[in-house]
């Protein structure tokens, strides 16, 4: 079995097997240990480089930066861009997916949050899971929440404090719970 196969079918009612449920379980536990291993001690950028690598399942390009303490509930369904930079105290829930472009500055205890729950109590709190994408050189400020399926266009630089609930349009500033576009990136 491999992650991909995981990647597909744990979030995916109809493929979700038991033989899935327990890989996925221990790609969860595997996170957690990664995440133990990055916020205990002192690491250098090389080395933090190597252990979020090993988080994700896919090299990091040599300009990632990161300042621990990072927690992930996967973490294998996260891409990182080159010349990222994620500040300290960040959540990422990357279970739906999240995708972060070239040059993309994250701000300290940022959440990135790509699943929600069905309200309808015959759902029984169901998972659904949308994928979040960041585009290219973005600047998301400090204390940040981005929920799930939202698409945040290049650019855009997201205000300190700020609930995103829905797309961000390329060359804007967005602020406020909910987010409102405050006025437009000029070159």
């Amino acid at each position: 079995m491999t992650v991909d196969n995981v990647i597909k079918g744990f979030f995916n009612d109809s493929q979700n097997t038991p033989d899935i449920q327990e890989y996925a379980n221990t790609l969860f536990q595997e996170a957690i240990r990664i995440g133990v291993e990055m916020n205990t001690q002192y690491h250098t950028p090389e080395e933090l480089r190597e252990i979020m690598s090993r988080l994700i399942g896919k090299e990091v390009d040599d300009t990632f930066r990161l300042f621990p303490p990072f927690h992930t509930d996967f973490g294998k369904n996260i891409t990182i861009g080159k010349d990222v930079f994620i500040n300290s105290g960040c959540h990422f829930q990357d279970q739906g997916g999240i995708e972060i472009g070239d040059g993309v500055l994250i701000g300290h205890n940022v959440v990135l949050a790509t699943i929600n729950h069905a309200i309808a109590p015959g759902e029984k709190r169901k998972n659904y899971y949308a994928p979040i994408k960041i585009g290219n050189n973005v600047w998301i400020g400090s204390n940040v929440t981005v929920l799930p399926g939202v698409t945040i266009g290049e650019w855009a630089v997201i205000a300190a404090g700020t609930v995103v609930t829905k797309d961000v349009p390329s060359y804007t500033v967005v602020g406020g719970v909910p987010a409102k576009v405050l006025k437009k990136v000029i070159e």
